[in-house]
């Protein structure tokens, strides 16, 4: 009987927030800067979690006060970070999502986390558009060949790379745990919603 790769953490924070006009790794949702509760969130799940960033940003703060990974040459943008996480522990799993994502809770990941099996990616259907949503997945140890051959082709979309490997993907089951925030107008109404109560799934 086959034995799954230990699950690693991996939350996303070397984004540059042109649109938000400040870092939004450092917005509080939930009391804590997102980049901490989504560490947080994830330290529940997986054996060990880590922040992704970007050299220049690798002395922060907040990121500093976390276990981190530094992009590597690899890759730009996120699939950067999914790239340095499997070079660093070739060995794991890594369960990565967006700093971004205030909604995302234990019960998604719980039902994402459950579902992983033969496939090389582990993936939800986007409620929005119906492509895979590549910044709440749980990429294997079998992905990594391929992911380093589609950067090494000039690809850097990780939603791309999830549709080359024509993996099954997922249903949400909450319609909005996914929904990012990239926007001061966006940030607004997210407050709003979550003060509203409205959305379930969430541990502090």
């Amino acid at each position: 009987m086959s034995t799954r790769a230990p699950l690693y953490g991996l939350v996303l924070a070397g984004g540059e927030s042109r649109r938000m006009g400040r870092d939004k790794a450092l917005l509080d949702y939930h009391g804590l800067p997102q980049l901490e509760w989504a560490w947080r969130l994830l330290s529940r799940h997986c054996a060990h979690a880590f922040v992704s960033v970007r050299a220049a940003h690798a002395a922060d703060g907040a990121r500093a006060a976390l276990p981190r990974i530094v992009d590597g040459e690899l890759g730009a943008g996120p699939i950067a970070g999914i790239a340095a996480a499997q070079a660093a522990h070739p060995q794991a799993a890594w369960l990565v999502v967006a700093c971004d994502l205030p909604f995302l809770g234990d019960r998604v990941l719980t039902h994402l986390i459950e579902r992983r099996g033969a496939h090389p990616v582990t993936a939800f259907r986007s409620a929005h558009d119906g492509l895979p949503e590549p910044l709440c997945a749980v990429f294997e140890p079998a992905s990594r060949a391929a992911l380093v051959e589609f950067i090494g082709a000039g690809q850097h979309c990780p939603r791309k790379f999830i549709l080359r490997t024509g993996v099954p993907l997922l249903e949400l089951p909450e319609t909005g745990a996914l929904d990012n925030v990239n926007t001061p107008e966006e940030r607004a109404a997210a407050t709003v919603r979550l003060s509203a109560g409205t959305d379930t799934g969430l541990t502090p």
